[in-house]
């Protein structure tokens, strides 16, 4: 199994966790077999007809139920959105997927995901990569996505509350990064701090109008190519104030 765990813990959980989190299983199940659905009826937009081994079996072991508030735990392996809060929300398990597999990660890579949200996204990219930098520029939504990982034992999975827009300099440069919020254009500290031949992938466009999916890939010489993917619908990036 591709698939980094090194750092990953025992999942300290209760009696009562430990019952839902059985309740789920088969739910979860039948939510990669949608989620493999829609990447075959995608794949002539993605170029992808499959999801690698890793992602698929990262999308099987990540508990959702964990991430999305109480009254949507019984929602929470539909194959949609749902709100965290603070005008966020948690994304579609199918672009989850797809996010994640466009990056082409290899086992021992160092990843860097702007915005955290409540932590779902940085838990499937932990089953993959060997390290993951999120951050997330809304204190509340960032300390409790960061207890929640450290909760569920994903130890390689470093959270940082920050302007995303700026990246995590300090731990430059990254074998792929991943934007869960829409930009009107890709930020340069995220293309400097892309290691060349690495992948980044971000939804692109003005908020409630049309939005792309996109594939960032720089050279090895440094420079940048992008490649539109799909028509997505994500919550712009939150900025901070006095940010270009």
């Amino acid at each position: 199994m591709a698939m980094a765990l090194a750092g990953l813990k025992a999942l300290p959980c209760s009696a009562s966790h430990d019952a839902e989190d059985a309740r789920f299983v088969q739910a979860r199940q039948a939510m990669v077999r949608e989620v493999l659905q829609d990447v075959a009826a995608t794949a002539a937009e993605t170029g992808r007809g499959a999801l690698s081994s890793a992602v698929e079996k990262a999308m099987g072991r990540v508990m959702r139920h964990r991430f999305v508030p109480p009254d949507l735990v019984n929602v929470a392996y539909e194959n949609r959105p749902l709100p965290i809060g603070y005008g966020q929300t948690i994304s579609q398990p199918f672009i989850v997927a797809l996010m994640t597999e466009l990056l082409d990660l290899s086992p021992d890579a160092k990843v860097l995901e702007i915005g955290t949200g409540s932590g779902y996204q940085a838990a499937v990219l932990a089953h993959v990569a060997r390290e993951v930098y999120t951050v997330e520029i809304l204190p509340p939504l960032g300390r409790s996505a960061e207890e929640r990982l450290k909760a569920l034992g994903y130890a390689n999975v470093h959270v940082k509350i920050d302007d995303g827009y700026f990246g995590w300099k300090e731990h430059a440069p990254f074998d792929g990064i991943l934007v869960t919020a829409a930009v009107p254009h890709i930020p340069p500290p995220l293309l400097q701090q892309l290691k060349p031949g690495a992948k980044l992938v971000t939804p692109v466009g003005p908020p409630f109008l049309t939005q792309y999916l996109t594939v960032v890939q720089k050279a090895e010489v440094g420079t940048v190519t992008t490649r539109r993917v799909l028509p997505v619908a994500f919550v712009p990036l939150t900025r901070g104030a006095g940010s270009p």
